[in-house]
């Protein structure tokens, strides 16, 4: 796995007052809160590109790794397909996350946990 480089900005509204709100960019804001709270919680967080995907985030914590990628829903079949490929072709035993604002009872798939991002945010 390669490791990518990428920016987030702390304050979203000051990334709404620089690039414009839209509501497409819901994903990317998902995206950010998520990167921030892992950081809070102790890991260093890399984003990792593993052959032509891309790996939203490997949090790593003393001997602790997590792969979470980030998207504001799984329910579009193309937008599951693209989040699940890259961590079912990692062949490691580290934990696996999809995170979205998604509810559903559909809680893994091939070892991979879905959860909700509020969800997320609240545990721990």
């Amino acid at each position: 796995m390669k490791t990518l480089s990428k920016y987030y900005v702390t304050d979203t509204g000051i990334r709404n007052a620089l690039m414009g709100y839209s509501d497409g960019d819901l994903g990317k804001v998902l995206e950010t809160v998520v990167y921030f709270e892992l950081l809070r919680r102790g890991f260093q967080v890399f984003i990792g590109k593993w052959y032509d995907s891309e790996v939203d985030f490997l949090a790593i914590r003393q001997d602790t790794r997590k792969y979470c990628q980030v998207t504001l829903s799984m329910m579009d079949e193309s937008v599951k397909s693209r989040e699940l490929a890259p961590l079912i072709a990692i062949r490691d035993n580290y934990e696996k996350y999809i995170l979205s604002m998604d509810k559903t009872y559909i809680t893994d798939h091939k070892g991979i946990r879905f959860q909700n991002i509020i969800d997320f945010l609240l545990s721990e």
